[in-house]
């Protein structure tokens, strides 16, 4: 892993501002799901491994974020934006943060949706879209387990779910599409997300023969369907505004603020909270570099994914940057392979014995599969020489419930927690 951000690092794109300060605010001046952007901000400090090869922690829940000449060479902070609520947390939380007001706007009654079988992203859709009074159906991947637990657990009790075949489910568009349809029934009813973002950034909503039905409907007492399609892991250009609105709070002067160099850190999935954070950093002139250790893709495919937030976003939000096209550039984010590579939603040997360290050391819980790669990587920034001295941020995106998921599905790694058993060694990372 140290080879591979070392020999790719990027130079940093964020020192002018890409937008104005009247453009950001407009930008952010709408209703949120989240009643706040604040979220705590913990330190970590690396301290010598013990005898027994341990690597020991020492948390700060105070940090100050004004002394920057403390002498920790081996330090970092995790935004814990695991501890938002206790089941709709980190980045899916961030995710619909802009999203689910607009479904309100626009008197949605259904939401189609698809994800893995332990998604935290149905789960999210299905508990936000309940408290709201919106109906959700949750398309899994794959067959249902014996036993329900975790996100997957947390999808059935809050939404309506149904499992698809591996060979179906391959086709998400189809797949969604045809589902819709059989949810609207006769009625012609079926949006995708981007169609409502669409027609309200071109003042067309209001006057759309869907919307101008609806809107006719509500005022004669019926209760017309209005069914919404939302991507899977809702990776559309609506989800870079939670992220968007979290990074301003973050750089408040009594945070991080806006003048210090900082490294920030996070894991990808579709690389959506990435490509927010690194956008939001060029917009506010941020000095940062984003780092988002790949998971599900190859590189090309985050790039591609990169290069399609940004134009959505641009289009959508009729976001005019000053002097500068993010679409031309090498990236704004530095995308980082893993050290270890595995298929998606496997965990490998010794991973859950290094999360049971982290959480006895520290109290916070990382998972094997995503935000354990992205503290390993926070480790190893915080490790290297930096004259600089830019700190190191880590993203804790949340997704602890999928933990009992992978309990049940690799029950010999999680019995080496009651054994003590410890096959992996962090000395090799330094």
């Amino acid at each position: 892993m140290r080879n591979s951000i070392c020999s790719n690092a990027f130079q940093v794109l964020s020192k002018p501002k890409l937008i104005s300060h009247e453009s950001m605010e407009n930008l952010l001046n709408r209703r949120w799901t989240l009643p706040s952007p604040e979220t705590k901000i913990h330190q970590l400090i690396h301290r010598q491994q013990g005898l027994d090869g341990r690597s020991n922690f020492l948390l700060n829940t105070n940090p100050d974020f004004g002394d920057i000449n403390a002498e920790h060479s081996k330090r970092f902070y995790v935004v814990r934006d695991d501890l938002l609520h206790p089941i709709i947390n980190g980045n899916k939380a961030r995710k619909l943060d802009g999203l689910l007001p607009l479904l309100q706007d626009y008197s949605v009654t259904d939401v189609v949706t698809c994800g893995g079988c332990q998604s935290a992203h149905t789960a999210a859709i299905a508990v936000l879209c309940a408290e709201r009074g919106i109906m959700s159906h949750l398309l899994l991947r794959g067959e249902q387990p014996e036993i329900l637990t975790g996100y997957n657990l947390m999808s059935n009790i809050y939404g309506n779910v149904t499992y698809v075949p591996r060979t179906i489910y391959a086709n998400r568009e189809d797949m969604l599409k045809s589902y819709a349809k059989s949810v609207a029934g006769n009625s012609d009813s079926v949006l995708w997300f981007n169609d409502i973002i669409q027609a309200a950034s071109t003042t067309e909503l209001s006057t759309s023969q869907n919307f101008m039905q609806m809107d006719a409907s509500r005022s004669d007492g019926n209760h017309l369907q209005k069914i919404l399609i939302v991507n899977e892991g809702a990776g559309d250009s609506v989800a870079l505004l939670g992220i968007i609105r979290l990074v301003q709070y973050l750089s408040q002067n009594h945070l991080l603020g806006k003048q210090r160099a900082v490294k920030f850190v996070v894991d990808a999935g579709t690389g959506t909270t990435a490509v927010g954070i690194g956008l939001a950093a060029l917009c506010l002139g941020l000095p940062w570099e984003v780092y988002a250790v790949m998971l599900a893709d190859k590189i090309d495919g985050y790039r591609k994914q990169e290069k399609r937030l940004i134009s959505e976003f641009n289009k959508h939000f009729n976001v005019e940057f000053i002097d500068h096209d993010v679409n031309k550039d090498a990236g704004i984010v530095h995308w980082v392979e893993r050290e270890r590579p595995r298929k998606f939603g496997n965990i490998l040997d010794g991973e859950m014995v290094v999360c049971q360290q982290i959480a006895q050391q520290t109290g916070i819980l990382v998972d094997p599969v995503y935000t354990l790669a992205a503290w390993e990587t926070a480790m190893l920034l915080s490790s290297e020489e930096d004259e600089g001295r830019a700190e190191v941020v880590m993203l804790h995106t949340g997704g602890t419930l999928g933990m009992f998921g992978l309990a049940q599905r690799y029950k010999n790694y999680f019995g080496m927690l009651k054994k003590g058993i410890q096959s992996y060694d962090y000395k090799s990372m330094f």
